[in-house]
């Protein structure tokens, strides 16, 4: 697949998902020379370093506009504005998500709920209007970030590997809904990635993972699979042959590995 097919090239705009995200501000940021950028944000007015990384980065412009992940009843109209505002969107990244608390998870009707709706509900809220809007166009890309979490759930944080294994499930659809449209779909896999989101998780002593990586190493992963065309790609490599052997492991040895 040629980079303007993988919407790297041309004019379309960089539209990013959780502007405050930071795999998807690395992301936003390593293609963003010499394009509009537009952060959705639930604050947008609370964005002025991640503008400032975009203007740095060679963005021509950067818009910020009002994003509530939870309010999936605004996602369609926001997608059509943000089009008749910007233009054809050249890449969406969506990049929002919470971690949760996995132990509060398993006894908190509330908080399980609030898990599933953030990072798997809005997340086809989001796609499936983005979706129709690109393919109305016949270009571009959709980055959709999936995890390690998801291959195989595991014991410690069942509620959040399961809305990444549905969610998963769910852009593998899309992705071949897509094909012919112009439209691509890349599927990011990343490990455990050291950053904001996990920071208080590792407070409570849980330590890194094997293979963990940080936001800039995912964003490079991500950029270098949307130039080669990919619709799938493991951060770091290894983790598919990870994923596979994850598979082979007997349920009554998986169900007492940690986090």
């Amino acid at each position: 697949m040629s980079r303007r097919a993988s919407g790297l090239d041309g004019d379309g705009s960089i539209v990013l998902f959780g502007g405050r995200s930071e795999i998807g501000v690395e992301v936003a940021a390593r293609i963003a020379n010499g394009r509009t950028v537009v952060l959705a944000a639930r604050r947008p007015d609370d964005l002025a370093a991640q503008q400032q990384r975009m203007r740095d980065a060679g963005a021509t412009a950067v818009h910020c506009v009002h994003f509530d992940a939870n309010d999936t009843d605004s996602h369609p109209a926001l997608i059509d504005q943000i089009v008749a505002d910007h233009g054809p969107i050249g890449v969406a990244v969506i990049a929002f998500g919470i971690l949760g608390d996995g132990p509060r998870a398993e006894t908190d009707h509330a908080h399980a709920l609030e898990i599933v709706h953030t990072d798997y509900v809005a997340q086809i809220s989001v796609l499936t209007p983005l979706a129709v809007a690109m393919r109305a166009q016949r270009s571009g890309s959709i980055v959709v970030f999936s995890s390690i979490a998801g291959a195989r759930v595991r014991r410690a944080n069942y509620v959040y590997g399961s809305t990444k294994a549905g969610l998963d499930g769910f852009a593998s659809g899309l992705s071949d809904a897509l094909h012919g449209s112009g439209v691509d779909l890349l599927l990011a896999r990343p490990g455990f990635v050291i950053g904001q989101m996990t920071k208080e998780l590792m407070a409570t002593g849980v330590k890194p993972a094997p293979l963990s990586i940080t936001a800039p190493q995912a964003a490079d992963g991500v950029v270098k699979a949307l130039r080669r065309g990919r619709r799938v790609v493991w951060i770091p490599g290894v983790l598919g042959l990870v994923s596979f052997v994850f598979r082979l492991v007997p349920q009554s040895i998986w169900r007492r590995l940690p986090r």
